[in-house]
């Protein structure tokens, strides 16, 4: 019986090699993509999407924002403005984050938020603190700002 190769010199049912397409993270955009998630605009746009959700309490972000941001956390989240619709219930998710840097340790960043056929903005302030950690200090939501 003869057997054939599938992708990249892969064997039909064993692990993916060094040299097979189905290896994850053979992709360079995937990898590229995977770079960017790690940026400090990610990861609080997760956080943030994750409170204004209603999937997280407010006092989950106490330490990673400071008074004002707070604050202005603490007045959006009651609504879960991001929470899912109820005919489609699909989980909100960041589609895109990018930012801009207007000086050195501080980011201002936006972030696309889809759920279902639903797409809203979010931006926020990111502003290096003295201890080395990135602290939000404004959010705004879809240009609503309270």
């Amino acid at each position: 019986m003869y057997r054939t190769r599938g992708p990249a010199g892969s064997r039909p049912g064993a692990p993916p090699r060094r040299t097979d397409s189905r290896r994850p993270g053979a992709d360079p955009a995937a990898r590229r993509r995977e770079q960017e998630r790690r940026h400090p605009r990610y990861w609080f746009a997760e956080r943030l999407l994750l409170t204004l959700s209603g999937q997280r309490p407010v006092h989950w972000m106490l330490g990673h924002t400071l008074g004002p941001a707070y604050d202005q956390l603490a007045a959006l989240a009651p609504g879960a403005p991001l929470r899912p619709l109820p005919p489609q219930r699909v989980a909100p998710f960041v589609r895109h984050c990018d930012e801009f840097q207007p000086r050195p340790g501080v980011i201002e960043a936006f972030a696309r938020i889809a759920a279902g056929d639903r797409l809203q903005a979010l931006a926020f302030r990111l502003e290096h603190c003295p201890d080395q950690r990135w602290r939000c200090s404004a959010v705004e939501l879809g240009g609503a700002r309270t």
